[in-house]
């Protein structure tokens, strides 16, 4: 068996994905540059969530930004013994994209065409690279189910549009380099150890600080919530079951039960026992009012099902949270 490089190895989902592979005996070299579009400290203690629980030599941690594409190439050369990829580093964040454009092209185009040239030079010995993508690649849509042939070539973000040219760069790559590549359209990500910016974690600090929360689109909104731990079973099925050689293939991966924002709220508030205190706002730019995955393909190739509802979801998150804060 040979090594799994994990990009975003300190973030969200990175963090756990690593514990996965860790969990069924794999050996791990984890990349991230501990940014701080959030609180580099909760990446840290990702980190040593990791570190503190598995077996010496398992798993490498190489601080390195991903737009750093000489110290990139280097770290694929120094490590011929990669054979899978996980590509989950990125610059998130719908809102930020409207404040800091560069940083993410950065990461999300630069940083992903260095992954592309890593895999490339490593001459056939790298078999499979999964990457994520994500849901807001469908714009800003309300008629129904989102599919994978449904047409993604007018994004509402700057974030969306990098992770679109991030699927075609796979594809010309795929193609050109006879690669086997698959992408992952995430939507809404949420549990235990996730990101800040994120509204579930907004919502539920407001909430237990006595802070109102905010409602865009006045809580008009629907998200296909998705547990964290049905994401990770979804990548690793992806991740063990590659394409045929110089193909690229793209998934939805959600709940396919998109969610009233608004029940979100209600749910929060039966489970902190405290009502919410609600600030009514308009859209934001670049923000989609509903997201709502058709999982068909994904279910048909892998036999990937979501097993967690929203409620069972956010009281995991909910437990973590207050353990961690205390």
């Amino acid at each position: 068996m040979g090594q799994v490089l994990v990009t975003g190895a300190a973030g969200f989902i990175g963090a756990h994905v690593c514990q996965a592979l860790l969990a069924r005996g794999e050996q791990v070299i984890g990349l991230d540059n501990f940014n701080s579009y959030y609180d580099p400290a909760l990446k840290e203690a990702r980190l040593a969530a990791l570190t503190g629980n598995n077996r010496p030599g398992a798993f490498t941690m190489h601080r390195l930004d991903l737009a750093s594409t000489d110290d990139l190439l280097a770290l694929f050369a120094a490590n011929p013994g990669i054979d899978r990829v996980a590509h989950l580093g990125a610059q998130a964040g719908v809102r930020w994209s409207l404040e800091a454009p560069f940083a993410y092209t950065s990461t999300n185009v630069t940083g992903h065409l260095g992954i592309l040239e890593g895999v490339r030079r490593s001459e056939g010995r790298i078999g499979h690279t999964v990457y994520a993508s994500t849901s807001s690649v469908y714009g800003s849509r309300t008629d129904g189910a989102f599919r994978e042939t449904d047409r993604t070539d007018t994004p509402a973000s700057l974030y969306a549009a990098t992770k679109k040219a991030g699927e075609v760069m796979s594809s010309t790559y795929a193609d050109l380099y006879n690669l086997r590549l698959t992408g992952l359209r995430f939507f809404t990500v949420y549990g235990p150890w996730g990101r800040p910016d994120m509204a579930y974690w907004l919502f539920t600090d407001a909430i237990l600080k006595g802070r109102p929360i905010r409602l865009f689109n006045e809580g008009r909104m629907q998200r296909d919530f998705t547990y964290i731990d049905d994401i990770v079973a979804g990548i690793l099925a992806a991740l063990d079951n590659p394409p045929v050689q110089g193909g690229h293939r793209v998934y939805n991966i959600g709940n396919s039960q998109p969610e009233p924002l608004l029940d979100m709220v209600s749910i929060l508030e039966d489970l902190i026992g405290m009502p919410a205190r609600r600030e009514l706002l308009p859209m934001q730019p670049g923000d989609v009012p509903s997201t709502f995955a058709d999982i068909s393909a994904i279910q048909g190739d892998f036999g990937w099902e979501p097993t967690t509802d929203l409620k069972t979801g956010l009281g995991h998150f909910v437990r973590w949270w207050k353990a961690y804060f205390g």
